[in-house]
């Protein structure tokens, strides 16, 4: 089994879409996308400065169209599925062989490749997400610090006595903590025993409490789109769950911007479904990094350039799966108020790291 897997915010640098506009078909789709999306994404992905792309607004759509793109050109050309039309321009998805699972804003990825979404919505929603998130955050100052290494126990303990959130749990010895810029710094001055401590450079205390007021701008949103139900197993950043159905799945992504992601279960269910291969969508680096210390003997490969598509491939040609039909549209879905949310944030990305 494979999984197809997509980073989250942090993991962009200026520049990263460059090679992929060669990739014949990849700069009509981002044009179209732009406007869905409210944001120049050719434009931000070639020649646009770090602290541009840091911007959450442009960020995450960023990210996801990114992830989109990579994608589509990853399908095309090989035996995993017959008739592209067939979904309408949208991705392509396949049945049991493979599993989807995105970090944080990558987990809109992962349902678009799993035929949750069309790309169109999926572009709708992840702008609105971008913008509630950046107007959350500006709220008050609030911030995210990296915790690496040490007792998870003891790590944990120490987070919460200081009255943050662990952001997220990433595995591999890779804790974030995240709250007030007063709380981060007694947690500074205090660290926990045997943990090195690493401030990020991101513009709030993602799924987290202060989150919140986002929850309702993606509810409101999330409502107006048609879902599917998922054609390969689809993971969720709340528990490592397979979702089975395109409804919980978007329940659970209205839930998410205010609460933990938890990539460590995400890939304790790869492991335990057997995932033996993964692919890392653009920008890659992140989860491969993570899944060569936590998933010892699986494949991973990092999908940063199209001259990685070739080797990307020759990993899908080994899965055993058959195409299948798009799932019948469930209809507009509207999503439940998350539950009490505790917090998280996006993993570290690899040069950080």
């Amino acid at each position: 089994m494979l999984a197809i897997t997509a980073p989250g915010q942090g993991a962009q640098a200026p520049g990263f879409l460059s090679p992929w506009l060669e990739v014949p078909g990849v700069a009509a789709r981002l044009g179209a996308w732009s406007e869905l999306a409210g944001v120049d994404l050719v434009r931000f992905g070639t020649t646009a400065s770090a602290d541009e792309i840091k911007d959450t607004a442009v960020a995450q759509p960023l990210l996801v169209a990114a992830g989109l793109a990579a994608a589509t050109a990853l399908f095309d050309d090989t035996a995993l599925f017959d008739n592209p039309a067939l979904f309408d321009g949208d991705l392509p998805a396949t049945g049991p062989g493979l599993a989807a699972a995105g970090h944080s804003v990558g987990e809109l990825v992962a349902g678009a490749i799993a035929g949750v979404l069309s790309a169109a919505d999926t572009l709708r929603l992840v702008a609105v997400r971008g913008r509630a998130m950046a107007e959350a955050a500006a709220a008050r100052p609030t911030g995210m610090t990296a915790v690496l290494g040490g007792d998870e126990t003891t790590v944990l303990a120490s987070i919460e006595a200081h009255g943050l959130t662990p952001a997220n749990v990433n595995g591999a010895g890779q804790i974030v903590a995240a709250g007030t810029l007063e709380q981060l710094a007694a947690f500074a001055a205090e660290p926990p025993a045997g943990a090195r401590l690493r401030p990020l450079p991101v513009a709030g205390a993602f799924h987290t409490v202060h989150m919140a007021p986002a929850v309702a701008a993606l509810r409101a949103a999330a409502s107006t789109v048609t879902v599917r139900d998922p054609r390969m197993a689809l993971l969720s950043n709340a528990d490592g769950a397979v979702v089975s159905t395109g409804t919980e799945w978007l329940d659970r992504i209205v839930a998410q911007v205010a609460t933990p992601v938890r990539w460590d279960a995400c890939m304790a269910t790869m492991a335990d479904r057997g995932i033996t291969a993964m692919i890392e969508l653009p920008p890659a680096g992140t989860l491969t990094g993570l899944a060569r210390r936590a998933l010892p003997g699986v494949a991973a490969r990092a999908l940063k350039t199209p001259d990685d598509l070739a080797a990307a491939r020759k990993l899908l040609a080994t899965v055993p799966s058959k195409p299948t039909v798009p799932s019948k549209p469930t209809g507009p879905s509207k999503p439940t108020g998350p539950p009490e949310p505790t917090g998280a944030s996006e993993p570290i990305p690899r040069r950080h790291a």
